[in-house]
């Protein structure tokens, strides 16, 4: 699991006092970090491998300014060219936000996806979410 904090701007902040719902996505962008860095570790745009096809959000609690947040993010799920991120944002402990985002590897220049590398697999397979039976 891939933990990033977060703390919100009050240019975030709506009318309603806590932060816009369009905020959210670019945090769970930001959780996604160390994920592009395994694909792309120059992060430039010229050698980028990533194409997001889906993207799910569902907001549970409100967020607010002046307190930090805990994005966690982890794989739920990964194929032969594509991998399903699960996303959580957490203030004080409670859940405010979840979701998940769905990446296919992408050769841009050749227009089509290609298998995910066997050493960024294996580094993917470490964030793998357990689940218990």
């Amino acid at each position: 699991m891939f933990l990033t904090t977060i703390q919100p701007r009050i240019s975030e902040t709506d009318g309603a006092g806590h932060i816009n719902n369009t905020t959210i996505p670019i945090w769970f962008e930001a959780g996604r970090d160390e994920i592009f860095k395994l694909f792309t570790p120059s992060l430039q745009f010229k050698d980028w491998k990533l194409l997001l096809v889906n993207m799910n959000i569902d907001f549970t609690h409100e967020i607010f300014y002046g307190r930090e947040v805990m994005i966690r993010t982890w794989i739920e799920r990964l194929g032969n060219s594509s991998f399903t991120i699960k996303e959580e944002i957490y203030q004080d402990d409670i859940l405010c936000a979840k979701g998940s985002s769905a990446y296919v590897n992408y050769n841009f220049q050749l227009k089509k996806s290609e298998r995910i590398p066997d050493y960024i697999r294996e580094q993917l397979k470490g964030h793998l979410e357990i689940i218990e039976t």
